[in-house]
């Protein structure tokens, strides 16, 4: 292209990366060239010499979280305002195939990555810090390192949850928590207890750990009606395993709606058209993603003032399985 245009490769570098001057006459002939040639600039090519490729990396620990398919919809939307490219991983919360994502994008010159997975550490995000890679986190970030992180109001959503199944007439009622390495599962059980540890009919035992999976949701909901048959109101850490106990309860017959209320927390579709619909406490999941999407590209821009938390509101949209209680 430089020879048709009749200009060194230097001039056309400039007029490319518009890093320099290129007077007009001289911009006319390679725009020509261009269009002769029908040349289009090589992305990739272009960041190898700048480090920069318009790329940026989505880490997730598994989309077929329907949670997570809607984040990583927001953060392609955004990033594509931008100009930029996602490329999407599943950890599978497993740290050794994370690191092996870091090593692998890294070496094509990744501009960024946002982890919304839990095992990215303290010792990944130095590893990225030296290669001056920025980063961005979901929920929580390593800990003693700076960093922006995106996450919704947890312990405020829980005890939401739990007013408003107090509120239709709940007199018992039991909480599906999530795992407590993760700060959504801790979260949402220390804002549960603090609502419930006031009345006579709480004990420990109306607790029951899930994994975040429906399967899950199903085997903690039928370990607590085995201990708890009179049990009238179920809290689930997040929406999945709410899915999960409304399985539970259906095949032992009991009414979910009528005769044990039920609450998820995420706000994902499926719950809309599960029978009961399930009333849930919903993140911002979409506003989420494009937030945590723009801090990125802001940092790789160096236009970000500085790192801090951002907590979001949640809000709780109420269904037939809590709306249709009758308490007896």
């Amino acid at each position: 292209m430089a020879k048709l245009a009749g200009v060194s490769v230097s001039t056309v570098s400039r007029y490319l990366n518009k890093s320099g001057y290129v007077n007009g006459e001289t911009q006319r002939s390679i725009k020509a060239a261009i269009e002769k040639l029908d040349y289009a600039p090589n992305q990739v090519a272009r960041g190898l010499a700048g480090k920069k490729t318009k790329t940026i990396a989505l880490i997730l620990p598994d989309i077929s979280n329907l949670f997570f398919s809607d984040l990583a919809r927001a953060v392609e939307d955004v990033a594509a305002t931008y100009g930029y490219t996602v490329i999407l991983g599943n950890s599978d919360d497993q740290g050794d195939k994370e690191r092996r994502y870091i090593e692998t994008l890294k070496k094509k010159y990744i501009d960024g990555f946002i982890f919304a997975s839990q095992t990215f550490g303290p010792g990944d995000a130095e590893m990225l810090t030296k290669l001056g890679i920025p980063y961005v986190c979901l929920d929580r970030g390593p800990s003693e390192q700076s960093s922006s992180v995106v996450r919704s109001k947890n312990k405020e959503g829980a005890a939401m949850a739990v007013r408003h199944l107090l509120e239709i007439g709940c007199r018992k009622i039991a909480h599906i928590y999530g795992p407590q390495h993760l700060i959504t599962g801790k979260e949402r059980l220390i804002g549960f207890e603090e609502e419930v540890q006031r009345f006579n009919w709480y004990t420990p035992t109306l607790l029951e750990e899930g994994d975040f999976r429906i399967r899950g949701g199903m085997n903690a909901t039928e370990r607590l009606m085995r201990r708890h048959p009179d049990i009238d109101g179920i809290f689930a850490g997040n929406d999945l395993m709410a899915i999960g106990a409304l399985k539970a309860l259906n095949r032992m017959g009991i009414k979910v709606g009528k005769q044990v209320a039920l609450c998820g927390f995420d706000g994902i579709q499926t719950t809309e058209i599960t029978v009961p619909e399930l009333t849930t406490i919903a993140q911002p999941i979409y506003e989420m993603g494009a937030l945590i999407s723009r801090l990125l590209i802001k940092k790789i821009e160096g236009t970000l003032e500085e790192d801090r938390l951002y907590e979001l509101d949640v809000k709780l949209i109420a269904r037939d399985s809590t709306l249709a209680f009758d308490p007896k």
